[in-house]
């Protein structure tokens, strides 16, 4: 039996176009409670999108999908949430926040969320 790992999807969108899109429903798909933030508040089918950064309970992965640029203001309430990892998708690979993650003992995964999840290692 697998383990749920409820995960927050970082830059969050309604758009089918867009991996994070693609993302919220391969995860619901496989099993795997998610919540997430993204720029507009709205819903993603069961998913609510917030556009304030609440403080989600028991988050074990955060998954973005934000350029290097756009994380900075998510820096504290990543590391506020205390997740296990943080799983930095292709195109947010972000060398001052994998620092800032390692001192906070929190795991970095530069790795595409969709990949994992479809051969079994997420």
């Amino acid at each position: 039996m697998k383990t749920e790992k409820k995960t927050l999807v970082i830059g969050a969108s309604t758009n089918p176009e867009r991996y994070a899109y693609r993302a919220v429903k391969m995860l619901e798909q496989y099993g795997h409670p998610v919540v997430a933030v993204g720029k507009k508040e709205e819903d993603l089918g069961n998913v609510h999108i917030e556009k304030e950064l609440i403080h989600f309970d028991g988050v074990d992965t955060v998954t973005l999908y934000l350029n290097p640029l756009n994380q900075k203001q998510y820096y504290d309430y990543i590391v506020s949430l205390k997740p296990k990892r943080v799983v930095f998708n292709p195109g947010t690979e972000n060398p001052e926040l994998y620092t800032i993650l390692k001192e906070n003992n929190i795991e970095v995964e530069v790795a595409c969320t969709l990949v994992m999840l479809s051969i079994g290692n997420y």
